[in-house]
């Protein structure tokens, strides 16, 4: 049996990538998807078609996730349309890296209001529904870089740890309105970014991983199922690291 059946899931930066993995597995087992993007309506078209041959409801809506006033007229604008929003996963992210001493305010900003500021925007535009549904998901997507660091990212691991601390601090005040929040912490993940890397980097990446490999979207997307389904009810607060034990 699908696991999403009669589930509405919300995921920010669905046109690629890992969001874009996520829509399809959830779609596949069930979920109807409110997806958001950036730029490209003709990419956005093509994955609201490609979801809705799953035999789901599908729509993609144009958003500034930095915007806390956009967020919330998306969010009304779904909810609209599909009724109700039982999954929030916040999955928009940037990068913008650079070494500290050369790294700008305009870089630095830009990263933490797209990775972090936009994740506060959604939460705080769907939790008062979810609390009327007396029901919710929120899964956040950090990265094993949020938990260890990184030179050269240090913009993008604030964001990152910044979104493990604030998913824990609402896993906390809203549990008892039965809604749940989580993270998942991806690792080294093959990608259309990643793909531009030659296969001597890609080699010494992947030497650094017990493993020996960078992972797959679609496993990133299975472990996102699993924490956005009922198969894990009773974990919130909780960080799952989908890294190849890149994190160990």
């Amino acid at each position: 049996m699908k696991q999403l059946v009669g589930k509405v899931a919300l995921i920010t930066g669905a046109t690629r990538g890992i969001g874009y993995a996520m829509a399809k597995c959830f779609a596949a087992e069930g979920a109807e998807i409110a997806f958001t993007y950036v730029n490209s309506v003709e990419r956005a078209n093509q994955v609201e078609q490609e979801l809705a041959d799953f035999g789901v409801k599908a729509k993609g809506f144009q958003s500034d996730a930095a915007s806390f006033e956009n967020a919330n007229q998306v969010v009304e604008s779904i909810v609209k349309e599909f009724g109700k929003i039982d999954i929030l996963v916040n999955n928009a992210g940037i990068t913008r890296d650079g070494l500290l001493l050369r790294m700008n305010e305009q870089q630095w900003d830009d990263v933490i209001d797209t990775n972090l500021k936009s994740a506060f925007n959604y939460v705080r535009a769907c939790v008062p529904l979810m609390m009327r549904q007396r029901s919710g998901n929120i899964l956040s997507v950090s990265s094993v870089v949020g938990i260890h660091g990184n030179a050269g990212q240090a913009n993008y691991a604030a964001s990152k740890a910044g979104l493990v601390g604030f998913t824990k601090s609402i896993a906390k005040e809203l549990a008892s309105r039965g809604i749940r929040a989580n993270v998942l912490a991806p690792g080294f993940i093959m990608t259309e970014m990643t793909g531009k890397l030659d296969e001597k980097m890609l080699t010494e990446w992947c030497k650094g991983i017990p493993m020996q490999r960078g992972g797959d979207v679609d496993e990133v997307a299975k472990a996102a199922l699993f924490l956005v389904s009922d198969q894990s009810s009773y974990i919130t607060g909780q960080v799952l690291q989908v890294d190849g034990g890149m994190g160990m």
